[in-house]
């Protein structure tokens, strides 16, 4: 058993390979192959029947799987579009699950109530890993990505708090909509403690070791230990996975090396490919098994009606929920923008005319500032990245599911009435929405013909980099006035930093090299202090958000790049 085991797994790896480059050469996404490929491995003679645990998916898979999302979402964007992203992910995924469960029950009598809600919570949250592998391919607008994968952080907590509440007033056979909202704010609120907590005493504890091995080893052990605590204490243990994923991700560019960042980005992005492509992989082999059971348990006509109610129920609950913002937005946002438009004049008005004292004056002042700046970028991003219909619908289309549906189905507990039917259900709609809406949404998003922006983007660097630039040298100085252990610089080493290391920066030219071992010293204390002095003005400019992520990720990787030649691991 064991080298079956071995075997099974060495083969799976094996497919995710090949499903991977096959993706990328047919445009197909990756999901999409790796579910027809385990439905097919799974009729291999002698391929034994896979069953997977649902608790081996819930705590084992999905906090690594959320943290590795978490971890790369740039807190900027999350803040940007919150209102969306918690519209999403938390009221409608809540309406979702109530409406399929009265819809169910009603069509279906001899499905409880609370069972019926059970199903809706399964069903309720979105997959964004098929339509984000597409929406990256075919160049969909950064914001779209960034509504969708954060609703598919957060509406996966929402959904299980939902399902566990559902399980438990099934099993007294009561549903009480005032304790299921007591339970669902104390998940939130415990979550983010536990997320928070963990996140900064994690980071801060990195931060002070110098050893890689340790602060890998602590890195892959900071989902769980976001996750188990919180669930211990009632409160939603995915979500906190995710509040420790963003505070880690933000303070990672302040707080680790370029190295470490560098570790965390290609470890997380391994574990993320593995786990995701694997649990698709899972999805594929374990279809054909549940279709068996379904038919042993009942007669497969009322499932496949179930199947078709719930589909057409999802569908018309995503494009309302998605619209109904979307239309809000377009009465609400430009008397809003007016008004934040007539504060900015009336702020800007009393910056110039104040004349700070004191200490404490000029503090107030630069805090109003900042403020000024930041409201500022926030407005020219809405100008230069609104939700339109097209976007709209793409979000609407977008609206698969996948992972926490297969695992949350599975933790349906044994021996409940009709559970094979159920769980196959909820199966067969998330192989249906990946197939239907995974399959043309390529289409549709060339169809709707977004614009690229990579020359805007590259024009955005070059103004980031020169504000980057022209800030280290008010915080070091110039350079013709540094001095390294109290001597000033010779002229020529002045001149020979200035032609080559700022260019450097922006990527056109080749690696520095210098015949002289004692300027070489002189020339990396150099560039390490403008270094610092630039990664400090980047978390600056990061705070404001005048530039788009992409734009910050870019001088993040220009940084790093050189903070790591001159900083080489020894």
């Amino acid at each position: 058993m064991p080298h079956e085991l071995i075997l099974i797994v060495v083969g799976g790896l094996a497919i995710l390979v090949v499903a991977s480059v096959l993706s990328h050469r047919t445009g197909i996404a990756a999901p999409l192959l790796l579910l027809a490929f385990g439905i097919g491995a799974s009729y291999v003679p002698g391929m034994p029947e896979i069953e997977v645990a649902p608790e081996v998916i819930l705590a084992g898979v999905l906090p690594p799987l959320l943290y590795a999302s978490a971890v790369r979402m740039p807190i900027l964007d999350v803040r940007r579009n919150l209102g969306l992203i918690a519209w999403l992910s938390v009221v409608l995924v809540i309406v979702s699950a109530l409406v399929v469960g009265v819809v169910v029950h009603w069509l279906f009598p001899h499905i409880p109530f609370a069972l019926a809600v059970a199903l809706g919570a399964v069903l309720s949250p979105t997959d964004a890993v098929a339509a984000t592998a597409i929406g990256k391919r075919l160049g969909l607008p950064p914001r779209l990505m960034t509504v969708l994968e954060g609703e598919s952080l957060v509406n996966d907590a929402s959904a299980l708090v939902v399902l566990r509440t559902a399980l438990a007033a099934g099993a007294v056979g009561t549903f009480s909509l005032g304790d299921a909202a007591l339970d669902f704010a104390w998940a939130v609120a415990g979550a983010v403690l536990v997320g928070l907590a963990v996140g900064w005493a994690t980071v801060l504890l990195r931060q002070r070791l110098g050893d890689p091995v340790l602060n890998t080893t602590i890195s892959f052990a900071v989902p769980f230990l976001s996750y188990f605590p919180a669930e211990e204490l009632g409160a939603s243990g995915v979500l906190a996975v995710v509040v420790a994923g963003l505070i880690t991700g933000h303070q990672a560019m302040r707080r680790f090396t370029a190295h470490d960042r560098q570790s965390e980005a290609t470890n997380w992005a391994t574990v993320n490919f593995v786990l995701e492509s694997g649990v698709f992989l899972l999805m594929g082999l374990e279809l054909p098994a549940l279709v068996d059971q379904a038919s042993a348990e009942g007669d497969l006509a009322d499932l496949w009606l179930l199947v078709a109610v719930l589909v057409g129920l999802l569908v018309l609950l995503r494009f309302v929920g998605v619209a109904g913002p979307l239309l809000l937005g377009r009465r609400v946002r430009p008397v809003r923008r007016e008004r934040v438009e007539e504060w900015l004049g009336v702020a800007e008005q009393r910056i110039e005319s104040l004349e700070p004292e004191t200490e404490t004056q000029e503090l107030r002042l630069d805090q109003l500032r900042r403020r000024v700046a930041r409201t500022s970028a926030d407005v020219a991003f809405e100008r230069r990245e609104p939700l339109t219909g097209r976007g709209g619908l793409v979000l609407a289309w977008a609206g698969m599911r996948g992972v926490v549906t297969l695992a949350a189905a599975q933790s349906i507990p044994h021996g409940t009435e009709h559970r094979a039917t159920l769980v196959l259900a909820a199966f067969t709609v998330a192989v249906v929405s990946l197939v239907g809406f995974g399959g043309t949404l390529p289409a549709l998003i060339r169809r709707l013909n977004f614009a690229p922006r990579t020359k805007a983007r590259n024009a955005e660097l070059s103004r980031l980099m020169k504000a980057l630039g022209e800030r280290s040298v008010d915080l070091v100085g110039p350079m013709a006035e540094i001095t390294v252990d109290g001597e000033k610089l010779d002229p020529e080493l002045v001149e020979w930093i200035s032609r080559r290391f700022i260019p450097l920066l922006m990527g056109t030219t080749t690696a520095l090299k210098h015949r002289r071992p004692d300027s070489w010293e002189r020339s990396l204390i150099v560039q390490r202090r403008y270094l610092e002095a630039m990664q400090e003005a980047l978390w600056e400019e990061r705070s404001i958000g005048a530039y788009s992520s992409a734009t910050y990720a870019a001088a993040q990787g220009l940084l790093d790049r050189e903070e790591r030649r001159i900083n080489p691991v020894v």
